[in-house]
């Protein structure tokens, strides 16, 4: 069983490689931008807070794959009024009943400067811990009212098909990288 075991965390290990080829710099940047353009598309609100928030941390895909054992992994960049600032890769590892691979998009807002600079300043920033965010949970092709949001950071995940919910942060390491 425990050869089993092992067995199948090499290959989700080596499955969530294959899939992941570090971008190169030119490669994030327009992706990011066509990501943005697709967030903007599905929400008109996530529009509206972006114009507001003081940074906008972008992955315009993250993969997850597992069998038991399982991994997420993605790069993306910060855009802080307008211009991408920095990069970064987000990663996170679970184990419990999963099978197969999801991919999907990731928005980031960070609503005020200081919220911002304490994520910058971070040697690798653990979601949830780090500080406090607000996740959408939302159908597909369902917008959100902004009026009750009042948590510093804002993330949205979706998917070609739309807004996605029930998505969790919860053990999501995200760290600058150089490109």
């Amino acid at each position: 069983m425990k050869l089993k075991l092992h067995f199948f965390s090499f290959f989700v290990l080596i499955f969530i490689s294959s899939l992941v080829i570090a971008a190169s710099k030119e490669e994030i940047d327009a992706k990011t931008q066509e990501t943005l353009q697709t967030f903007y598309n599905f929400s008109s609100a996530g529009k509206v807070l972006s114009d507001k928030a003081a940074g906008i941390l972008i992955f315009p895909s993250i993969v997850k794959a597992g069998f038991f054992f399982g991994g997420e992994f993605g790069e993306g960049a910060l855009i802080i009024d307008g211009k991408v600032s920095d990069y970064y890769n987000t990663a996170s590892a679970s184990f419990g009943y999963q099978l197969g691979v999801q991919e999907r998009s990731q928005v980031i807002l960070f609503m005020d400067k200081t919220t911002l600079d304490k994520f910058r300043s971070s040697d690798g920033w653990d979601a949830g811990l780090n500080g406090s965010i607000a996740i959408t949970t939302l159908g597909a092709g369902k917008d959100f009212s902004i009026e009750n949001i009042k948590e510093p950071i804002i993330a949205f995940a979706f998917s070609h098909k739309g807004l996605m919910g029930n998505i969790t942060l919860e053990g999501t390491k995200i760290t600058k990288i150089k490109k």
